[in-house]
This record gives C-alpha cells, structure tokens and sequence, in this order.
C-alpha cells in the first residue's frame, strides 16, 4: 500500500492537445513528434522518434514543456539533451503485477552465468529502465522538471500493489546509464523511483547536480564509474541507501570507483515519500524498520573505492556513513569532512573489510586503509557504537578520526558491557552484523595504526559500557578526548602500542602489550 502522502499526491492538469508547438530556443518540442503530454497516450514512441532524428542530425536538445508523459522506455544516443521545463513529468507507465505479454519496458538479455550472481540482480539489468543508455557519450537530463517512476517495481517479490522486477515488460529503475562517458544530470526532481533512482555502471565523466529525489529504494548507485561530482542533492530514500558508490562485477570484470566528490548534500531516512518533494516533511508515524537513507561504500566491492571525498553533508533520521569491502578489493585514501548527523539510527561510523567474497574463486581479502574522517557532529544517536573492523590477519589500517561529537542514546547494562561480539568475517556488511556491542563510543576490532583526536562523548541516558572498547589492535593513539564521567572508559584485548595523551580527565598511558586490561 502507497504510504499516505504519495497515495493522495495529484499533478495539476496540464494536459495539452492542441497543434504541435513549434520547436524552442531550448531545443526540439517532443510535441512536434506526437506526444501528447496527457498522462494517458503511451508518449514513448514519440519521444524515442525525436530522439533518433536528433541523433541522424548529430545531436541536440529534446524539449519537454509542462505536460505529464506516461512512457515506457525512454532510449537516450549520445550528443542527446532531454530539458523538462517546470510542469514537465516524464511518468513511468504501469504495467501488471505479473508483467506483459508483449510491449512495456524494454528487457536485458541475461549476464553470463559465470558471474551473474557476483552482483544482486538489479545491478546486473539496464535495459527495464525509464530512461536507459549503453555505450554513449554527451548525454544529459536538465530542467526543473519531474521523473515520476509510479509504473516501476522495486526489486521485492513481496510488494502486492507493484510490479515485479524481472517479470516480461516490468520496469524497475528510472535512469541506467552503462559504459557511458561525459554525462550530466541537473536540476530535475524525482519521485517514487523504483529500485533505483539512478544506477550508472562504468561512467565516466559524471556530473550530478542539485537534484531532489524522494524515492522509495535506492537513490545514486554509482557503480564502477570514475571521475564523478555529486552536489547539491537532496535524497530521501527510507528503504534503501541514499548515495550509494559501488563497484560490482557487473560489467563481467573488476573496476574500481575512483575519483568521486561528494559534497554539500542532504540524505534522509524517515519522511514520508512524496512529502520532501511537496516541501511537507512528514516523518513517518512508525518509520521503515532501520531507515536507510545513507551515504554508504558497498555492498557490492569487487573493484575497490579509491581517492574520494566527501564534504559538507548532513544525514537526518538515516543510518550512519558507512565504508564496507567484502569482496576482496582495495578501499582506500579517502577523506570525509564536515557532516552533521541527526537521530543516526545504527552505527554513526562504520568501516568494515571482510571476507564474503562474492566474486571469482581466486580472491582474497581486500584492504581498507588511510580513511581521514574529521568535522563530525552526531546527536541523538542509536545505542549502537561507531565500527572498526576488519577480520583477522587483514586488519583495518590508518584511519584518523579528528574533531568530532557523538551524542548516544546510552542506556547499556553490565550484561552489555561485557559481550564478546562474534567475528562474522563472511557476513552482510551492516553495523547490525555482530548483534549486541559492548560499547557506546567505538567498538574496534582487528586494526592497526589508528589515531583519535579531539573527540568528544555524550550520553542521553548513563551507559555501563565502556566509551572504547578493542581487540586485536596495534598501534592506537588517543588524544584530547572528552569521555562520560564512568567507572570504565577502556577495554583492551590484545592490544599493542597504546597511548593516551592530553585529556582531562582521562589519565595517559603508554602501554607497550595488553592482553586484557579495563581502566
């Protein structure tokens, strides 16, 4: 069932059937080929017609003036700019829950089965999109216009009032872009996107800006895809991850995301869809179980992430930032400043290198170092601790985490204060994963080379865990912290190369081997 906002959610009638406009200083009128914009004409031949013309002609600009475009797919060629000016809606056209016989979305032919199952299925289809392009270069999708993905299905079986994905004619993702180069999506807003918002596979050259999305599952997966920016973006994704780098195996071999920006964007996990768009902002009355909604490197991590920032952003009622390679590859030298956290409900920091390994027989445990995090505000957050962990003999490595403050709910007992968490190296990576931690500030485990400066710890409720709580650690460096007043702050378990310096309150210690003490 459509939550509340969205079922009553209605477009103004800005049906148009008249003479065909003539063409504008923004480009081609869609018009001029047939569409009708009267949210009921199947717009897509029409559109895919202009498209083709611009393209034998070498390129253009499509224009979209305000009218609602029910479609299917939406081919793009390159050197092509779709302009949806204000009150233009490219909508999503609905198909049945079984799909069709004949027609509707179009249909990837199946990856090859020596790796179609490195990669959940909808990151492994481009094709049963809304909008889709393979292989091309200069495209871009600009105006102050709609994509309303209402006809798409979500990638869950279970969804009785949507279609389901993989099913003849079923659509479920807006945009999907593979292998394309020089791209730019800007200015437009989306609603209710399907399983993907965005899913871009090995771009190149990808420029996202000032968009704002209230969807329903996943916003920005950017899959193996090289020098991107996103700015500007405003995601509400309670279902799914907000903004989401990844690098699967999905085009058949392993490719890093490299060279990434993010900056000055907001993510959310608690509104109800359709009321960020509407500028309402309903937070849900029982919200979805974990509200998603974050900033999250993973899951799938077969290529590695290299040489990114992230800058400027604020998470609200959303899980935390997370940093996660599983499946045997690099991630490393990455920087994170300047977020503000608000009612975090998992783990406000969570780095996690594990072993699930999903990918070819010969991989072996990946890395994940040099992470500088600082300028980090988070207040009433979930019980849980922020995460370090690697898993043993591949820990975690040079991670700085420098002027910061994290508010906790608190509220940990003794029976918490002393669990011993399990390993679960081959898990799904989630803050959730090693169940109950007995920790309020950070649990860390299998690390080396880790410094920690200028933090510091609030409590909404006093907590019997300890603020830090490690094992397996070599090398950690504690400095000018401020930590609830508690008769435990340390629990230390085969740690070696431990200091602590400058903190009131807090005595210093240099202690060359531990293998268990609690101060």
């Amino acid at each position: 069932m459509l939550p509340a906002t969205l079922a009553c959610l209605t477009l103004p009638d800005i049906s148009w059937a008249g003479p065909a406009a003539p063409d504008t200083p923004f480009g081609l009128n869609v018009r001029h080929f047939g569409a009708r914009g009267d949210g009921v004409t199947i717009d897509s031949p029409a559109i895919n017609a202009a498209i083709e013309q611009l393209a034998a002609q070498g390129g253009g600009t499509l224009y979209f003036p305000a009218g609602t475009y029910a479609c299917y797919t939406i081919r793009l060629k390159s050197r092509i700019r779709l302009y949806l000016d204000a009150g233009a809606v490219i909508l999503a056209a609905p198909t049945p829950k079984e799909g069709l016989a004949t027609g509707g979305y179009d249909q990837d032919v199946e990856l090859p089965e020596s790796y179609r199952n490195y990669q959940d299925h909808g990151h492994s289809h481009w094709r049963n999109s809304l909008i889709w392009g393979e292989g091309l270069t200069d495209i871009a999708i600009e105006g102050p216009g709609l994509i309303w993905g209402k006809g798409l299905g979500r990638g869950h079986d279970y969804d009785f009032d949507m279609p389901i994905s993989g099913r003849p004619g079923v659509g479920d993702k807006s945009i999907a872009l593979k292998l394309c180069r020089n791209v730019l999506l800007r200015d437009f807003r989306m609603l209710q996107a399907g399983w993907f918002a965005l899913l871009a596979t090995g771009v190149d050259n990808l420029t996202i800006d000032n968009l704002l999305i209230d969807t329903n599952r996943d916003g920005l997966d950017i899959d193996c895809c090289r020098n991107v920016r996103v700015s500007n973006c405003t995601i509400n994704a309670p279902w799914d991850d907000a903004i989401c780098p990844k690098s699967s195996f999905a085009l058949g071999y392993a490719r890093a995301t490299e060279n990434v920006t993010i900056d000055n964007c907001y993510v959310s996990g608690s509104y109800e869809i359709g009321s960020v768009l509407d500028g309402t902002w309903k937070v849900y009355l029982f919200a979805p179980r974990g509200s998603h909604g974050r900033i999250k490197f993973g899951t799938e991590s077969n290529g590695g992430f290299r040489n990114i920032t992230i800058t400027n952003c604020v998470f609200d009622k959303c899980r935390g930032l997370a940093l996660e390679t599983v499946d045997g590859a690099r991630l490393e030298d990455i920087t994170i400043s300047n977020i503000t956290m608000r009612d975090v409900t998992t783990s406000p920091i969570f780095l996690r290198l594990g072993r699930r390994m999903r990918g070819p027989a010969s991989l072996s445990v990946g890395t994940l170092r040099r992470v500088l995090i600082t300028n980090i505000t988070s207040s009433g957050a979930n019980r849980m601790p922020s995460i370090i962990a690697g898993v043993e003999g591949y820990p975690v490595e040079d991670v700085q985490i420098s002027q910061c403050h994290f508010e906790q709910e608190g509220g940990g007992d003794e029976a918490l204060a002393s669990i011993v968490p399990p390993q679960n190296e081959a898990g799904y990576p989630e803050p959730t994963m090693f169940g109950h931690l007995p920790a309020h500030g950070f649990f860390v485990r299998n690390a080396r080379k880790l410094v920690f400066s200028n933090l510091s710890f609030d409590l909404q409720t006093s907590d019997a865990r300890p603020a830090f709580w490690m094992q397996n650690v070599a090398g950690v460096h504690l400095n000018a912290l401020r930590l609830p007043d508690q008769k435990t702050r340390f629990v230390l378990n085969n740690v070696t190369d431990f200091a602590t310096t400058g903190s009131l309150a807090v005595p210093e210690k240099r202690l060359r081997k531990v293998e268990h003490a609690h101060f």
